[in-house]
């Protein structure tokens, strides 16, 4: 902590005071520390204008007590609530907090309580409040970590977790958010990755998960009255668990991958732990599902090779009653009306290439696909943003592997272009086709390629295929996916060879590290955010709560022969390989990767006589959450695309 605190003593001596900077300069923003790099031309602003003013608008939820919805959208500087009446209604600001407030929800039934959930800067420590006449009241103790609120169907308790007892293990705790003083911890657990799934029906049990890695899950069934709890999956079979729901006459609907490579739908015998599957068997993974009110049908959400497929199923056949007709892309926060005017109807969020995340509904009755939203896009014609192409290749194993590749208009940009190869966080994530928001600007006006690899450890393609990677002597395998796919889009006639760049967020962050030192030829360039430098520092360093969940993925540094590999595998013990310019970006309150694997990284390519700028964000955590310094990190990357991967050389 004191080597933190020194480094950003001397980035502040080294920034340029704002009543210093020449008119034709954009001042950072306060909470901005720019170490090592120039500073932002105001044409770049004017020029990148239209691509900074979209907005995005994410369903969160019915209200049940009107005909209206719940979305997150961002009209200031962060994401707030907003209420929505109808189909192209105004969005009606009733959140008005200097941090993001992206998550809440109505009390079911006549909806007299919005329970919301929000953080300080980026430390992710959220706590529970009310929303009323748009002021927050607190719920909980204001300093540790509250998460995954989940209301019990008669609208009367809340059940969450939360580390308030030590900092590291996740409690199980059930509240009146009417009154805050009835708050209980009902279950002690050790760990933390317990959370409450689902309220049975009539508020006598609470379905409960304990996430142990991305391969294996427990359901734990625990019972108000008696105040026990019993596991219910079976214990012989370990499985992932994805989803878990009861529906109104008990029945368990849960998603696993007992049995499939892949996430599927099916029934969970609370008594015996026996799985059965609702349907044919999965050819992919089933994302999301929720149930309708009456029992009648379930919509269900499919990943199908990155696009998200909405089928509604026939909750006794399980055949399809309704596949409405949607545009290609990512579908999230699906959730059935379960009571007032729109009852039964399907809500969700929808983003593709050519538009921005929007609030969508579609009605089981008529099959009509209704769009709430119309989010803006900066006055530009998304129509003309670029579909991706789908890139399949055999790694350096045999391991088929892909990715999307974005192309900028060739018409606009004949010959071979120059290209970004943008890598997932996670691991256990996948890039999806959506919008490209900010990246628009590379693709349109820059006529630079961008192409998102989703390695192995990614999901969406099966269980086998995610803990490909798994541990400190497998990690550098998914590296070696990237190499791969470099190579072969280094044959493509459309892109230039000798300008390629790496960038990558969080455990991509990791990735643009090791893709820049395991193989340096390949890169002009790379821009690391909120990246894992050292893996040993990183489990040392990383939110207590957190530390045992990575042991599972990136390995146990307490082993000596794992802390070997992981020092072997650390870009930072090779940092003297990265001969390109490098730009990092730091988060100075995240509690996953924190702003010390920055640090080390920034100094050691330093030390080596290598270029590193550094942009550090004192009042954010991992990753950039607010408007202000979202734009100006975009402007200082497009500033670092063009003087090291446009250039001539």
């Amino acid at each position: 902590m004191m080597k933190h605190g020194l480094l950003i003593a001397v980035a502040l001596m080294l920034v340029t005071p704002v009543a210093a900077q020449p008119a034709d300069v954009i001042p950072a923003p306060a909470a901005l520390v720019t170490d090592g790099m120039p500073p932002v031309p105001v044409a770049l602003r004017a020029a990148t204008q239209p691509y900074m003013e979209f907005r995005t608008a994410g369903f969160v939820g019915w209200n049940p007590a009107g005909p209206g919805i719940l979305i997150a959208t961002r009209f200031g500087n962060t994401n707030q609530l907003h209420s929505v009446a109808m189909p192209g209604g105004a969005r009606t600001q009733i959140s008005f907090e200097p941090e993001p407030v992206a998550n809440g929800g109505y009390a079911p039934g006549k909806g007299d309580v919005l329970l919301v959930s929000k953080d300080i800067g980026g430390n992710e420590n959220f706590q529970l409040y009310t929303l009323k006449e748009g002021r927050l009241a607190l719920l909980t103790d204001g300093r540790s970590r509250h998460t995954g609120a989940l209301w019990s169907r008669d609208g009367t308790r809340v059940a969450y977790a939360s580390n308030a007892r030590n900092g590291r293990d996740s409690d199980l705790y059930v509240m009146d958010p009417r009154d805050p003083k009835s708050a209980t911890m009902i279950l002690p657990r050790e760990g933390g990755g317990w959370a409450a799934l689902d309220w049975s029906p009539d508020g006598k049990r609470l379905l409960i998960a304990r996430y142990v890695s991305v391969q294996q899950s427990e359901l734990h069934l625990y019972d108000v009255a008696t105040k026990s709890v019993r596991r219910i999956d079976n214990p012989k079979t370990p499985a992932s668990y994805g989803g878990a729901k009861f529906a109104a006459d008990g029945t368990l609907f849960v998603t696993s991958d007992l049995g499939s490579e892949f996430q599927q739908l099916g029934t969970l015998d609370p008594a015996s732990g026996r799985f059965v599957p609702h349907g044919k068997p999965a050819a992919w993974d089933v994302e999301a599902f929720d149930l309708s009110p009456d029992g009648r049908f379930i919509a269900v959400v499919t990943n199908e090779d990155g696009a998200s497929k909405l089928r509604l199923l026939d909750a006794v056949t399980a055949n399809v009653m309704l596949e409405p007709k949607l545009p290609t892309g990512v579908i999230g926060g699906l959730e059935i009306a379960q009571a007032g005017p729109n009852a039964g109807k399907v809500g969700f969020t929808l983003s593709s290439a050519t538009s921005p995340a929007d609030a969508y509904s579609v009605d089981p009755a008529s099959g009509a696909v209704t769009r709430w939203t119309m989010s803006e896009t900066g006055g530009l014609d998304p129509a003309k943003n670029r579909e991706p192409e789908l890139v399949r290749v055999k790694s350096f194993d045999g391991l088929m592997v892909s990715g999307f590749l974005y192309r900028p208009d060739p018409a606009k940009f004949p010959g071979r272009r120059p290209l970004i190869v943008s890598i997932h966080g996670g691991p256990e994530a996948q890039t999806r086709p959506g919008f490209q928001g900010r990246n628009n600007y590379l693709l349109n006006e820059m006529g630079v390629a961008i192409f998102y690899p989703n390695v192995r450890g990614s999901t969406g393609y099966g269980k086998r295929f995610v803990s490909l990677d798994n541990g400190p002597f497998l990690r550098e395998n998914s590296v070696k996916d990237v190499n791969a796919l470099v190579g072969a889009l280094a044959k493509d006639g459309g892109l230039d060879a000798t300008r390629f760049a790496v960038t990558g967020g969080s455990y991509g962050g990791y990735m643009t590290y090791g893709s820049l030192t395991l193989f340096p030829q390949l890169w002009r360039a790379g821009i690391g955010i909120v990246g894992i430098s050292d893996f040993v520092t990183f489990l040392k360093n990383t939110a207590e709560y957190r530390r045992d969940l990575r042991r599972v993925e990136y390995g146990d540094e307490r082993d000596p022969k794992q802390r070997a590999k992981l020092k072997e595998i650390s870009p930072l013990g090779r940092a003297e390989t990265i001969r390109v310019p490098l730009m990092v970006v730091t988060g100075g309150n995240d509690p996953r990767v924190p702003a010390s694997e920055a640090d080390q990284i920034v100094a050691a390519v330093r030390k080596n006589g290598g270029q590193a700028w550094h942009l550090l964000a004192r009042n954010e955590g991992h990753g950039f959450a607010k408007k202000e310094n979202q734009d100006y990190q975009f402007w200082s990357s497009v500033q670092f695309w063009q003087r090291y991967l446009l250039d001539a050389k």
